[in-house]
Order: structure tokens, then C-alpha cells, then sequence
């Protein structure tokens, strides 16, 4: 599944970032420490995307991005 569907509140480790090939995406979702492996945990839905949890800090992303994430 991906974050577009996750619960808020509760811990998902992401499985794969699914970009397809589009570099520019993947490098920016890396440079916020989403990639394979890594825990993740939405806060909260917002009307255009979520506010996660990725580490020690807090993101605001779109919907584009949240389909991009595959986590379990």
C-alpha cells in the first residue's frame, strides 16, 4: 500500500519509492531520508497531502509524493 491510504499516528517502514524514473523526484524524497528501510509515520491529512514523520523531523507532501511511497 502506499501513504495515501496509511492511518494517521501509526509507524509503516517503507518498502520501495516508486518515481517512475523520474530522478529529480527520487532525489528529493532521499534527501528527506524516504527511502527502503526507513520508518515512517503520517501525522496527519491534510486537504492536498499529509504531514509525515521521517527520522527526528517533520514534511509536508503532496499527494504525487505520498502515491510515490510504498510502505508496509
Amino acid at each position: 500500500m502506499n501513504l495515501l491510504s496509511a492511518q494517521e499516528g501509526k509507524e509503516y517502514i517503507i518498502v520501495s519509492v516508486n518515481t517512475d524514473d523520474d530522478e529529480e523526484m527520487e532525489d528529493f524524497l532521499f534527501s528527506l531520508g524516504c527511502y527502503s528501510g526507513e520508518p515512517i509515520t503520517v501525522i496527519s491529512h491534510l486537504k492536498g497531502g499529509c504531514v509525515v514523520a521521517i527520522k527526528d523531523a517533520r514534511y509536508t507532501i503532496d499527494k504525487q509524493l505520498m502515491s510515490a511511497i510504498e510502505v508496509k
